[in-house]
């Protein structure tokens, strides 16, 4: 049986190609050759028009712990592919790159760097990844998690999606994601403890029927937790048994005891129908503040849905539907080299050509953008440009970076940078926000979009411009290579 510490070491976690080049570079004396990769993505999930960023301090953590281990240079000389002087440089390995990030929490958009890379091109090509699996997976549950709180209008909703994950990791750090995006917390108790998500959750059906009754079943649940009473109602029959039950259990045990029951849970059936005839059942028992909870492979178009035809509901339990994005379960981030650094110096711009153009690259050392409108403090613009340009404080002309003659002027912003700098020639130089704060920075860069973005259905596109200096030097790069 394999035996695996607290602490694992990731350094292994990446694909074999990233090795095999390593060791190739340094065989054609390549190994000092400065490189640039961006990670950015092509497509929002869902259709959608935003991503919420996540995932970033799981990758800090990972180049923090970058070390190969006498068991892993054992394992790569057993390969038999290796130059024994390649095993010694990845035993004594010293990261030494400089790494640009949105923070967590931050909106970004297709086309856009999310993270940035600058060093060595066998250490830049081994981060790929560990950086696609950490932002790809969190980011995507942080966004559906979005969308799925927005549609529950205020109403709390809770990740319950763990025995549904992809695994122990993706359930962990899916609640974690979930909670960024919006979530009140999970049913994952070690969420709570790695992360500081509030671990919720009160009952299921197996308490119900290890009883005799179902009202025994609540007296006794009632009994060892009186201030925090919300039963399950639907084991058996949920009108007829569960409501009656669970209101005669408040008054007999709950109320007794100096206490205000918590609710009812509701996790099957027609939602809408049920939490009317509930609402009313417990409003004329005297229960008008007792709560209705729903679960049951929700999500943000059934909670729209249930919400719109009137169902009295307090907060939601989102399972499967969340942890696993079900919808839209793939975010496509990639990894890719936009440049690399001659030896004086000079960056040499580099761009991947497809036929498909949405996978065309945007070359060179970016940097990234956000204009706000002064007056509403609402975004207007994001605008990708080269490191060493500067933004003017005022009329600045946009446009599309396809059809280049709708052009647009931005007057009345403040335009602000969007990424920042992570690693500064391999030594961590950012300071990790807590989890509160990072779940803060999502609400407050959510109310900077207009609602028309965050729609479901059609959402207005936001405008991601690349500088007319940057589009210049992707449109000669692909005259170059014929393409133009």
């Amino acid at each position: 049986m394999v035996k695996y510490n607290v602490k694992k070491n990731f350094t292994l976690l990446v694909d074999f190609y990233e090795l095999t080049m390593a060791n190739g570079f340094f065989r054609e004396g390549m190994r000092d050759k400065t490189v640039i990769f961006d990670m950015f993505f092509r497509e929002v999930p869902d259709n959608g028009e935003y991503t919420i960023v996540a995932g970033l301090e799981q990758l800090i953590e990972y180049m923090e712990n970058l070390h190969f281990s006498e068991e892993d240079i054992e394992f790569l000389r057993g390969k038999n592919i290796f130059d024994e002087e390649f095993l010694d440089y990845l035993y004594n390995f010293d990261f030494q790159c400089d790494v640009w990030a949105m923070p967590e929490g931050t909106l970004a958009f297709p086309g856009e760097p999310l993270v940035t890379v600058r060093g060595p091109a066998m250490q830049a090509q081994m981060l790929e990844t560990m950086v696609l699996l950490t932002l790809n997976h969190q980011s995507m549950i942080a966004t559906k998690a979005s969308r799925i709180v927005k549609q529950a209008k205020g109403r709390p909703v809770v990740e319950f999606g763990s025995r549904r994950a992809q695994g122990y990791s993706a359930a962990n750090l899916g609640a974690r994601a979930a909670y960024i995006g919006g979530c009140a917390g999970t049913a994952n108790t070690l969420s709570d403890k790695m992360f500081g998500v509030p671990a919720l959750g009160t009952m299921a059906h197996s308490w119900v029927q290890m009883f005799d009754s179902e009202l025994e079943a609540f007296r006794a649940f009632a009994r060892v937790y009186p201030d925090n009473c919300l039963l399950l109602v639907d084991t058996y029959d949920t009108l007829k048994e569960g409501i009656p039950n669970a209101i005669k259990v408040f008054d007999e045990e709950v109320l007794p005891r100096g206490f205000r029951p918590k609710g009812i849970r509701i996790d099957s059936g027609d939602i809408t129908y049920i939490s009317n005839k509930a609402r009313k059942m417990l409003d004329d028992a005297g229960y008008p503040d007792a709560q209705i909870m729903a679960s049951n492979s929700l999500d943000e178009y059934t909670i729209r849905t249930i919400l719109h035809q009137g169902a009295k509901l307090d907060s939601f339990g989102v399972g499967e539907r969340l942890i696993t994005s079900k919808s839209s379960p793939v975010f496509g981030g990639v990894y890719k080299l936009v440049a690399t650094v001659n030896d004086d110096g000079k960056i040499i711009p580099k761009i991947k050509i497809s036929e498909n153009v949405a996978k065309i690259t945007t070359p060179g050392f970016k940097e990234l953008y956000r204009f706000y409108e002064n007056e509403t403090g609402k975004a207007m613009a994001d605008v990708i440009a080269l490191r060493d340009e500067e933004i003017p404080e005022d009329n600045y002309e946009i446009f599309h970076p396809v059809y280049t003659w709708k052009r647009k002027t931005l007057t009345d912003y403040t335009a602000k940078k969007v990424l920042v700098q992570i690693y500064d020639k391999g030594k961590l130089v950012y300071k990790l926000p807590s989890l509160e704060e990072i779940k803060k920075k999502a609400e407050r860069e959510l109310d900077t979009l207009w609602e028309e973005t965050k729609r479901l259905d059609n959402p207005n596109e936001y405008i991601v411009d690349l500088s007319e200096k940057l589009w210049k030097v992707k449109d000669e790069l692909l005259k170059k290579h014929g393409k133009n």
